[in-house]
């Protein structure tokens, strides 16, 4: 199932990680750390970090694994995937055994 568009900026966690798929079709996989600032209702300044999983497919895959690196700054435009048998985010069990989310 897949979402809307989304459009968001941050900065690579990781230098990308590129496979080919058995059909030979190029996926770059990386993490981007988009941030947020603001002040709370006490004025007390709150910074917060959400991480985003991102899948880049084909030629598309193949430049983001030759032209980005750890720390660069990028801006995503792309469609948020659900699980496909409930439309909600992947449930599973991490390896320390608590329950993760994403989609």
């Amino acid at each position: 199932m897949s979402f809307q568009t989304i459009i968001f900026e941050g900065n690579l966690g990781r230098d990308p990680d590129m496979r080919y798929t058995p059909e030979g079709k190029a996926v770059t996989n990386f993490s981007v750390a988009v941030n947020d600032e603001y002040t709370s209702a006490s004025g007390e300044k709150v910074k917060k970090t959400l991480w985003i999983k991102v899948a880049a497919w084909g030629k598309t895959g193949e430049n983001c694994n030759q032209y980005l690196k750890k720390g660069s700054k990028v801006l995503v435009e792309g469609r948020l995937t659900g699980d496909p048998a409930t439309g909600g985010p992947r449930i599973w069990t991490g390896q320390e055994g608590t329950a993760r989310a994403s989609f």
